[in-house]
Order: structure tokens, then C-alpha cells, then sequence
């Protein structure tokens, strides 16, 4: 069975996941990996599944359920798994202060120079404070000590305040 990748973005409502997942539960579908979120009210799902149908039953079994919620749905397969080549550790980086635009493009590209693969992003803004937390992954012989002062140099440019810390395996 290849994996499929089905997206459902709209606004949010009781019902969403259970209509979605039921379909995907009647195809003998099983779940492998999911996110979902709320975001000022519009509802975005990712699901990674195993189901003994191509993408495009998928698509038409949840057709139905994606318009009478006035969903926008996308399937796709999904290729195999890989490993990363040099996967290093987990970092769970925060930054706060002040909203502006360009936060998270310029803390992205300060982890991306460095072959930082960010695993899960979540931003709010709570009036004028800007929140960022991300799920980190640093490939093994990063220089810490360059990173965190690269990192403290970016924070200071963009008037936030900054930190990484190594993962507890328990909480992510």
C-alpha cells in the first residue's frame, strides 16, 4: 500500500475530522501520521494514511464530504520514507516579542543555512506579542555555540528574544 497525503483546508466546525476520518475508516484506511490546527477560525488537516485504494478513490469517496462542508481536499501519494543523511538532535526553539513581518522567513533561513529542518511550526499573535515555537532537527557537527550566537545576533536584529533548547524525547 502506498501511503496517500490528504489535505483538508475550511473554515472550522464540529464534525470535520470524525466526516474525514470515517470515510478514510470505511476504505480500510489506517492513520499513520496527522496535524491539524485551527487558524482564526480556518481548519487545516494533514493526514498521512495506508489504505488498500489508489488516491483518486480516496478523492472520490471524500468528495462528497468535502462539499457538504465546503472543504477544499487534496489526496496525493506520498513516496517512501527516507532518512535524513547526518540527522543530528532534536531542538525546540522559541521566539517572542514584538509582531513584525519577516520573523519566521528570517529564524527559517538562519536554521536552513545551517541544514536545520524544522519538524512542526507554530506561531500566535496574542495583541502585540508574537509567539514562535518550532520542533527542530540540526544534523550532527553543528557548532552550537555559533548557532546560538547567530541565533542571539537574529533575535536582537528583529527586536524578539530567542532560545534553543535540546528536546525531552517525553514531550514531543
Amino acid at each position: 500500500m502506498t501511503p496517500l497525503a490528504v489535505t483538508v483546508l475550511g473554515v472550522d466546525r464540529p464534525g470535520i475530522v470524525a466526516a474525514v476520518t470515517g470515510v478514510l475508516d470505511q476504505l480500510g484506511g489506517n492513520l499513520e501520521d496527522s496535524a491539524s490546527s485551527i487558524l482564526r477560525g480556518q481548519f487545516a488537516m494533514t493526514l498521512i494514511v495506508s489504505a488498500p485504494v489508489d488516491a483518486e478513490q480516496v478523492r472520490a469517496r471524500l468528495a462528497p464530504v468535502a462539499e457538504a462542508l465546503d472543504l477544499t481536499l487534496a489526496v496525493r501519494p506520498v513516496p517512501p520514507v527516507t532518512s535524513h543523511p547526518g540527522t543530528g538532535s532534536s531542538f525546540v526553539l522559541s521566539v517572542h516579542g514584538a509582531d513584525k513581518p519577516g520573523i519566521v522567513a528570517a529564524v527559517a533561513g538562519l536554521l536552513a543555512d545551517r541544514r536545520g529542518n524544522i519538524t512542526s511550526l507554530s506561531t500566535r499573535v496574542a495583541g502585540e506579542l508574537y509567539v514562535l515555537v518550532a520542533e527542530v532537527e540540526l544534523p550532527a557537527g553543528v557548532a552550537m555555540a555559533d548557532l546560538t550566537a547567530a541565533l542571539d545576533r537574529l533575535a536582537a536584529e528583529l527586536g524578539v528574544r530567542a532560545s534553543l533548547h535540546a528536546a525531552d524525547a517525553d514531550l514531543i
